[in-house]
């Protein structure tokens, strides 16, 4: 095992930054019953927040199909990888296979590159890194009013002193920017039409049939991370939010969309395409849901995605075993209505979790079809590398499991640097209204807005 490790250390060592010790990864489950469920969550991820490493993914009760708990936190690093495109997926590969433990983190948009012949040469202003995981020390798990404490059992000892710090915190929050948040695009409204015309126009000659374009709106800031993620959580209420730190850099993630969940050999795919703004009149709003679940456009967006994960799982899965389970159903959130599809299949033996991932990612929905036309061409005409933003963060099991979100209606944040991101984007086809698609970024941009505007 030494001598295994010697070697990815120094095969990667330019690229990767690598952080071992050997334990015996085994650890055992504390079932604690909860008095105040929603109070010591903000407690537990407010005690959290002071570590280095941090992944909270919450589902905020919503009635989510395939959940496995309600929420789950990952806190304080043992051991963590992190670096740049190059060979990404097999270094997860081998931190895996190393720790054989639970690990999480997040894969940015641009490992896309390790996967294909791309490149990414836009602006970025946040300098995240490409990929970031950990194994933690300290993992707990909310399944109704308990929560499942399994920490590393060399560090057992202390889960009666973190819950007493956990309980004795003051929940206060400063409730404004360090300054005055001025948010401004990346991109101008009447470039942003433009763009997407020479788009429809490859669309109409054929290079794509649709492709997902996306624009960043920033700001020169200093936030307080934690209190901003409540504010939007309150604002949205999404079944795949997720808070990550990792060290000065932050996600607050509003996700309604899931990428990928994989339990034993089944894998589950929840493409979103499909949206609509929302009503505060009952009336108008249950049209406004009827009139998308009717929308040949919004439906054919869905469904040319859902063609293309088809196609991505149909390479990894178990002949005649990829079945669409739902097909542009649609949801209610806070801010929008969806219409969401849930594709499965059934992995073959001989594929490996990190396999099923590289075969599928970036997921369709934030890229387009064909995939790889699409991906070249949106990066030609967006102004900004994407970076974790259409990417994803979750976890792996120390069985092979995983699930991981869609870091979409996410805030990015590099404190050391004191900027502040979120980019929104839409599906763009033929049949697209560069002015309609130009107000549906809007409207999925107003929680994040005033989620720092206050």
């Amino acid at each position: 095992m030494y001598s295994k490790k010697v070697g990815v250390y120094f095969k990667y060592l330019f690229k990767f930054t690598f952080q071992y010790k050997l334990f015996h990864f085994l650890r055992t489950d504390h079932h604690i019953k909860l008095d105040n469920i929603k109070e010591f969550k903000k407690k537990l991820l407010q005690w959290a927040n002071a570590f280095d490493k941090v992944v909270w993914l919450d589902s905020n009760e919503y009635n989510q199909a395939h959940s496995s708990f309600d929420a789950i936190l990952a806190v304080e690093g043992i051991s963590n990888i992190q670096g740049g495109v190059d060979q990404g997926f097999q270094v997860l590969e081998d931190f895996i296979q190393e720790t054989s433990d639970w690990v999480f983190g997040y894969l940015s948009y641009d490992l896309k590159n390790d996967i294909e012949a791309l490149y990414s040469s836009n602006f970025d202003g946040l300098g995240f890194s490409d990929l970031v995981f950990f194994q933690p020390k300290k993992i707990f798990i909310f399944h109704d009013d308990e929560v499942i404490v399994r920490y590393l059992n060399e560090f057992s000892h202390l889960i009666q002193s973190d819950f007493e710090k956990i309980n004795n915190q003051h929940l206060g929050y400063t409730n404004h920017a360090s300054s005055k948040i001025d948010i401004v695009p990346r991109t101008s409204k009447e470039s942003y039409l433009t763009k997407i015309k020479t788009l429809q126009s490859h669309i109409n000659r054929g290079d794509v049939y649709e492709a997902n374009f996306c624009q960043e709106f920033y700001a020169h800031a200093g936030i307080d991370p934690l209190a901003t993620f409540h504010k939007l959580q309150e604002r949205s209420k999404p079944p795949f939010s997720a808070y990550m730190k990792n060290g000065k850099q932050f996600s607050l993630s509003a996700s309604p969309e899931r990428y990928l969940k994989k339990e034993g050999e089944l894998v589950i795919s929840q493409p979103i395409k499909g949206t609509s703004k929302r009503s505060d009149n009952l009336n108008e709003d249950a049209r406004l849901k009827k009139d998308l679940e009717s929308n040949p456009k919004e439906r054919s967006e869905n469904i040319m995605i859902v063609d293309l994960v088809r196609n991505d799982l149909s390479r990894i899965a178990k002949k005649g075993s990829v079945q669409v389970d739902e097909l542009c159903g649609s949801y209610t959130f806070a801010q929008v209505h969806h219409l969401i599809s849930t594709v499965t299949a059934k992995i073959k033996d001989d594929y490996s979790s990190v396999d099923v991932i590289r075969s599928t990612f970036p997921m369709g929905s934030m890229t387009g079809a064909p995939k790889i036309a699409a991906m070249r061409l949106i990066e030609k005409l967006e102004d900004s590398k994407r970076g974790l933003y259409s990417g994803a963060i979750g976890y792996f099991t120390p069985s092979g499991d995983f699930d991981f979100n869609v870091v979409i209606r996410s805030i990015l944040y590099n404190q050391e640097k004191a900027y502040v991101s979120f980019s929104v984007g839409s599906a763009i086809t033929s049949k697209s209204c560069p002015e309609s698609e130009y107000e549906e970024c809007l409207i999925k941009a107003k929680a994040l807005r005033e989620a720092l505007e206050n």
